[in-house]
């Protein structure tokens, strides 16, 4: 048995959830959230708590026990609290700003990149952003993607880190917040 998917999932109270074979919706305060979870796996509610279980002993319904779990646990927690992806960009001249609903980076490239939100993610700017970093004492200034649905804030996290990754001599580019670089001595350092 899965030491994960075995684990019962809480229904809050202002959390409705709806089961329609392996079709799952999860309604809450902050928003609506679907999906199609795999055949392998079967989903019960009872007494306020969703109970995730296997439908056979094959190797793919093992393997898909623990991550079926998972997803709906992600489901519940996210119409409820929602989540945060903290991330920060540093580099001289590099900035970040927020005009409706379009994001735009400049991260030293000859243009600024422009990336327009998906529904259901908002971003907050530090009101700082004027503020430009450069060495490496200074830290730039702080972002923090935020959205009900765990999957979309992670794939704009990504999207955005890969605009300009933190490169290793000055650690310069977009990271996340807790993400740690080892930077490298360059040449001089070899003295």
């Amino acid at each position: 048995m899965s030491r994960i998917g075995k684990l019962p999932i809480a229904i809050p109270p202002k959390v409705e959830v709806t089961l329609d074979g392996q079709r799952i919706v999860v309604k809450g305060p902050k928003g609506t959230l679907e999906r199609t979870l795999p055949d392998s796996i079967e989903v019960v509610c009872e007494d306020a708590r969703l109970l995730v279980a296997r439908r056979g002993e094959s190797r793919r319904a093992r393997e898909q026990h623990g991550l079926g779990r998972t997803l709906v646990a992600n489901m519940v927690a996210g119409v409820t609290t929602g989540f945060t992806k903290p991330m920060q960009i540093a580099g001289v001249g590099y900035r970040i700003a927020l005009t409706g609903r379009k994001l735009t980076i400049n991260a030293g490239f000859s243009h600024p990149v422009e990336i327009e939100l998906p529904a259901g993610i908002d971003i907050e700017v530090d009101p700082k952003a004027s503020a430009i970093a450069g060495t490496r004492n200074q830290q730039g200034f702080n972002f923090v993607i935020k959205g009900f649905d765990k999957q979309a804030v992670g794939d704009l996290a990504a999207k955005i880190r890969d605009i300009r990754p933190p490169e290793p001599y000055k650690g310069k580019g977009i990271r996340y917040t807790a993400e740690k670089i080892l930077l490298k001595a360059g040449k001089s350092g070899k003295k």
